[in-house]
This record gives C-alpha cells, sequence and structure tokens, in this order.
C-alpha cells in the first residue's frame, strides 16, 4: 500500500464524517532544488463535512499532523490541509 492510500484509510477511520480526497503533487515540485518528484512527498488532504455542524478546524489541523508524523519521518515533505 502507497502513502497516499495509507493516509487516505487514516483519515477515513478518524473523520467519519467528512468526504477525503488526498492528492499526490509531488510531480508538481520536481526540478525544485534537485528534486526528482518522486511519489508520496507532497500530498494535499481535502475534507469536506458532510454535516451542517461546526467545526474546529485547528483541532483537525493539529489530529492530522499528529496522526501523519511517522509519514513525516519516513518521506513525506510536505502537506497542504484544506477542509470544508
Amino acid at each position: 500500500m502507497n502513502r497516499k492510500q495509507r493516509i487516505h484509510n487514516l483519515l477515513k477511520k478518524k473523520f467519519k464524517n467528512f468526504l477525503i480526497n488526498v492528492q499526490d503533487n509531488s510531480n508538481l515540485h520536481a526540478g525544485h532544488n534537485d528534486f526528482s518528484g518522486e511519489a508520496g512527498t507532497h500530498l494535499k488532504i481535502i475534507l469536506i463535512n458532510k454535516n451542517i455542524a461546526e467545526i474546529n478546524k485547528l483541532k483537525i489541523h493539529r489530529d492530522i499532523y499528529s496522526m501523519l508524523k511517522k509519514e513525516f519521518e519516513n518521506g513525506l515533505h510536505a502537506l497542504e490541509i484544506k477542509i470544508n
């Protein structure tokens, strides 16, 4: 299972009231500081709330970064998070 799939599975367990989209944008960074564009290093997470209830976006960001600590230690370089 690749990093994108692992992260999607983790998020799916934690954020059941959200639609989840994980995008791999690593190829967009090829050539920057001699980066090869290797897959799984630059990801974008989009969470869409299925409920109309108020959400704490800061807490969600913190939760995601905490959940992905090992991924950052093992090659994840950049993460963009968008919550709607």
